[in-house]
């Protein structure tokens, strides 16, 4: 009788796993009204405060994401959130010690932190990783996975670890790729599309990749601080 039982729910039971799973939802409507045809968020990531979310075309956010939007948030262009990241914009830690019991309904604890956060155009953040508040991560710039990111990123750096530091320039990466490629795989219109947007976002006035290459945040600015940057 039980085999025949579950025999019988196995298929309303697949179904009803199926129909809950996660999945890609293509479009997003800006704050601003515009629709971003190209845009991809995953019905099991949580976005705070979309209201306050400014977002680029092309962006994929993916499963099982923590999106704080309530502190002002910018995804540039083409943005990648890839699984389990949180991107956030507020910090409570500091006034739930300070507050304690008196926390539970304040309008604004002491020790509360929100700070609005940027990522740039065409920017990957990998799996488990954090991107603190206040934080200002660069165009092109990959986010390797379980890497606590805050400050500033420069465009086109590679960054890992706990805290994150500057181990890679991306360009190198991309041309060293570009140089093995096959025509017919990466054809020469491609490669000067590609060179004519580095130029494009190495014109404009930000730190390089190559100067903060094995820094990281500023030793005495403390874990946590707002204006922890990019430093020996």
């Amino acid at each position: 009788m039980r085999r025949m039982l579950r025999f019988l729910l196995s298929p309303l039971i697949r179904l009803h796993a199926r129909l809950l799973a996660p999945r890609m939802v293509y479009g997003w409507r800006a704050a601003d009204g515009a629709w971003r045809a190209h845009a991809r968020v995953s019905t099991h990531t949580c976005i705070e405060s979309p209201e306050l979310l400014v977002m680029g075309d092309h962006v994929f956010i993916g499963h099982h994401n923590f999106v704080d939007a309530s502190g002002g948030l910018t995804l540039g262009e083409g943005v990648q959130i890839t699984n389990h990241c949180s991107v956030l914009t507020h910090s409570s830690h500091r006034a739930l010690r300070l507050e304690r019991e008196a926390y539970w309904g304040h309008p604004a604890p002491a020790g509360y932190e929100r700070a609005a956060t940027a990522i740039g155009d065409w920017s990957f953040v990998g799996p488990h990783s954090v991107i603190a508040p206040g934080s200002r991560v660069g165009a092109g710039v990959l986010v390797k996975a379980y890497s606590f990111v805050r400050g500033e990123v420069p465009d086109f750096a590679v960054v890992e670890g706990q805290p994150a530091r500057v181990v890679g320039d991306v360009r190198e990466l991309d041309r060293a790729w570009i140089e093995r490629a096959q025509p017919a795989a990466f054809n020469a219109a491609q490669r000067e599309a590609y060179e004519a947007w580095v130029l494009r976002v190495g014109a404009a006035p930000r730190a390089s990749a190559a100067a903060a290459r094995g820094q990281a945040q500023v030793a005495g600015a403390g874990a946590d601080a707002p204006d922890a940057q990019w430093a020996p």
